[in-house]
Formats: structure tokens, sequence, C-alpha cells
């Protein structure tokens, strides 16, 4: 079977095994892979840029090595191949995951239930939640639905349709780490320095994707591209600016603002200061969005394999 028709095959069946079942609740792949990294941090910690490039190329090059070689021993056995592409789209992705814990929020703060959301918070992003109220924590959830649309979604159906199973892994061992040590702590200013770049790297196509389809999917297309276009600079992520940006536009409500992480507050620009505040209906019209940008994503990179393909048997 051509390598083509495997990925679409098995990003298909992935997908569908991880709305069928979400997450798997024992023995997670992408939770072994942080525990390992972690591991290795313990080994090679230094406040030092080189030592924290050093674990990424550890860590990241280590994961993309054992899946490189776990595809080439089923390679020429099709259904094999299939199997795994499959498997790997269902660990590696986590759209089904993201919808239930947004959902989850949302529920509480409909029933008034501010506490229960501020404690299911923290499984869906960094933000404190005692800081936040309810329209602070919808604002929260929906940007968090936003950006992990394309970080946990979008983004590995790119590299998977770029490098099939070893560009699935490579993908989400790189935003694995950003989440790890990426971020700016006294411990890993430096030390994840590396991490955070590349993870800048590897998720800007799929970002600018994700906010493309975003465009398409939602109910206001030029409020979108006018949030995108005016707004997405605005952010300090390269890529979590014009996907939430052209989710703000989409939805026709206001994103960024003030937020606080780990206790350090940040002031960031509005996205979309046309639209109106969140609310929390917004959170499943959110949900709803970002899984119509999967299924976009599924079809234009299935399909753009599969045409890839047809084009370079055509040159040979």
């Amino acid at each position: 079977m051509r390598s083509d028709r495997i990925f679409a095959y098995g990003a298909a069946a992935g997908l569908l095994g991880d709305l069928l079942l979400g997450d798997p609740r024992r023995g997670h792949p992408v939770a072994a892979f942080g525990r390992a990294a972690n591991a290795v941090e313990g080994v090679l910690w230094r406040d030092h840029r080189g030592w924290g490039a050093l674990h990424t190329a550890v860590c990241a090059g280590g994961a993309a090595a054992t899946a490189a070689l776990t595809a080439r021993a089923v390679r020429g056995r099709g259904a094999a191949s299939v199997a795994l592409t499959a498997a790997t789209v269902w660990a590696v992705v986590g759209g089904t995951s993201l919808g239930r814990e947004a959902r989850a929020i949302g529920g509480a703060l409909a029933a008034g239930d501010v506490e229960t959301a501020r404690e299911r918070l923290p499984h869906l992003c960094g933000r404190d939640p005692q800081s936040l109220d309810g329209p602070g924590i919808a604002r929260a959830v929906v940007e968090s639905v936003a950006e992990n649309t394309s970080d946990a979604v979008v983004g590995a159906l790119v590299w998977g349709a770029v490098g099939g199973v070893p560009g699935l892994v490579a993908f989400r061992a790189v935003n694995t780490l950003d989440a790890m040590v990426g971020h700016k702590s006294p411990r890993h200013r430096r030390f994840g320095w590396a991490s955070a770049r590349l993870d800048d790297v590897a998720g800007w196509p799929g970002a600018r994707l994700t906010a493309a389809l975003a465009v398409l999917a939602g109910g206001d297309r030029r409020g979108a591209v006018r949030a995108w276009r005016a707004d997405a600079r605005k952010h300090p992520s390269p890529n979590a600016g014009p996907v939430e940006a052209s989710f703000a536009g989409a939805l026709g409500v206001r994103l960024g603002g003030t937020l606080s992480y780990g206790g350090r507050v940040e002031h960031r620009p509005v996205l979309n200061g046309e639209g109106r505040a969140v609310e929390v209906a917004d959170i499943e019209r959110a949900v709803r969005l970002s899984r119509r940008v999967t299924g976009l994503a599924l079809a234009a990179c299935a399909g753009g394999r599969l045409l890839y393909g047809a084009m370079k048997r055509r040159g040979s």
C-alpha cells in the first residue's frame, strides 16, 4: 500500500478512535514520554541554553528515532502500517479530551459552581484559577480550546502528513517538552529556551492552518479574517496569536486581556476588540468550532498527502 494512502487511512482511523475513546485512561504514551523527559532533565539540567538544547535533542530526537525504527519494522505491510499510524494518531491527538474538559468546566459555570470550575481549570491550561471569576474562567477555556486545537490536533496532523509516524511523534514530543520546560520560570528560563524555540518552529504551519480553517468553519468569516489580520501579531506567542484571533473573530467574542500564570500577571492585548465579552455558552460554541476545524484539517492533510503522492508518481 502506498504511503499516502497509509497516512490517509491511518489518520482517519486514529481520529475516529479519539472521538470514540478519548485519551487512554492509563499508560498514556505522552505521559510516559513526559516521565522519561523529566528523568533526563534531572541528569542534564544546568542553568545554560546549551544543556537545554542537549535535553531537547535527546528527548525529541530519541522519540522520533524510536518511531522511525518502529515504522520501518512494518514497512511493506499495509495493514500493519495503517494500524501503527492509527494508533499513533490516537495517542498524540487530544481533541476529545480537550472538548470533554472544556464542557465539564462550562457545565460547572452554568450551574453557578465556580469553585468546581476553578478546580478543573488546571486540567486544561496553566492559568491561576483562584485569580479568575466565572467570566474569566470562561474566557480562559475558550482561549485554551483555540490554542489546543492547533497544538493537540492540527499541528500533529500536519507533521504526520509530512513525516508519517515519526513526524507525528516528533511534533508531540516537541510540544510536550515546551509545556514542561519552555515556560519562563527561573529554573527553565535558559534551560528551556531550545524547547520553546523549536516548538515555535514546529507549531508554525499547524497554527496558520488552524486559523485558516477557523475562518472557513466559523460563523463570521469576515470577522475572523479581520481579527486575524489586525490582532494576531499583538499576541506574545507567534502561533497562539493567529489561532486565538481567528477563533475570537469567528465566535464574535473578545479574547486576551489580563491573566495570571504561576503568580505572574500578564496584560495581553485584546483580540477582536469589536466582539463582546465571553459568556459561558461560548465554551460549547468554541468546542463545536474546534470539532469542525479538526474535520477540515483531516481532509486538508490527508488530501494534501494524496495529491502530493499523485503528483510525484506522475513526475517519475
